[in-house]
């Protein structure tokens, strides 16, 4: 597993520039996913409104089969965008023979994920961990991997929606500038759904998703050396019709001044200001075509899930 000190640099970048300024405060979304946070979501993905992994898992294991096929090559790496725990992941690499996976990366910037994925499929393939942000790990597969050697990358769960639009279409661009062509990318996107459905699914009346939620100020604690108050902040789910995403915020229940000293900053809240912690946009199957189409991507196969409405999309890079 590489090194992943940067990761806390960049948290700290990010802590300040979201979290110390006079407009509206905001953290990335990956920060919600250290070990407390991975633990959190893996509970989430079990409660009965929360549909959208099992969809995901239902989809895996009908196309699995299907993506063997489209490699000539005799051996395969199979990559994965964010990770997890990779129990998803098994039906891919279990329909891949261990003749045609060369190795097995998954690219995620929690190492305590990475940790557990190691754990759940060292016994299919070699597994070669990369810790920190996803750019920097598809990079260094291009540089790491024999010229002969075609890549499946998969980015799975949705997790394409955590951008905004223009971060998207930057992101699939970069994504597509370090693959070669007869590289392929697996990329699972939640389909939009009624408001109901969907505020269900983001604010559990069990209280886990507020607990995620309210999580990654805690990681600010523990990792920069900040002191919030968690209990004094409640968690908020929004969805926002016209830009067709779920929007999680924590709300300030009072007034606060909180020195973050590993940014060199204080951040200062109001009462009934809000955090801005996640955007989890939802797509129409036409918007999809056309996004990766805008990247440089050539359609292969979809599937979408009867139950909760989901897709799994295969792309190629073209010649």
């Amino acid at each position: 597993m590489e090194n992943g000190a940067g990761v806390r640099v960049e948290f700290a970048r990010d802590a300040r520039v979201g979290l110390c300024t006079t407009g509206p405060k905001s953290l990335p979304a990956k920060y919600l996913y250290d070990a407390i946070g991975s633990a959190l979501f893996e509970t989430i993905t079990h409660l009965p409104d929360y549909g959208l992994t099992r969809a995901d898992k239902r989809l895996l294991r009908q196309c699995a089969s299907t993506l063997p096929p489209r490699f000539q090559a005799a051996k395969v790496v199979v990559a994965e965008l964010g990770s997890g725990s990779g129990s998803k992941t098994r039906f891919v690499l279990e329909a891949f023979s261990a003749k045609r996976i060369l190795y097995y990366s998954p690219i995620d910037v929690s190492c305590e994920a990475l940790r557990l994925c190691e754990r759940e499929l060292s016994d299919i393939a070699g597994v070669r961990s990369h810790v920190g942000p996803y750019l920097e790990g598809v990079a260094s597969l291009k540089e790491s991997r024999p010229d002969n050697t075609p890549l499946l990358l998969l980015f799975l769960g949705s997790s394409i929606g955590n951008f905004d639009a223009d971060e998207r279409a930057a992101f699939l661009g970069q994504i597509r500038f370090h693959l070669r062509p007869g590289d392929h990318i697996l990329v699972g996107f939640d389909l939009v759904k009624p408001r109901d459905t969907l505020l269900k699914a983001y604010d559990d009346p069990t209280g886990v998703t507020a607990a995620f939620n309210r999580n990654v100020l805690g990681r600010v604690n523990r990792e920069l050396g900040a002191s919030f108050d968690l209990a004094s902040f409640s968690h908020l789910a929004r969805y926002n019709e016209r830009h067709q995403r779920v929007e999680m915020h924590l709300r300030s229940e009072k007034a606060q001044q909180v020195q973050i000293p590993e940014s060199g900053a204080t951040c200062k809240l109001a009462p009934g200001e809000t955090i801005w912690t996640e955007s989890s946009y939802k797509f129409r199957t036409q918007q999809i075509r056309q996004l990766m189409a805008d990247a440089g991507f050539g359609h292969i196969d979809e599937w979408i899930d009867d139950d909760w409405p989901f897709m799994e999309g295969l792309w190629a890079v073209a010649p």
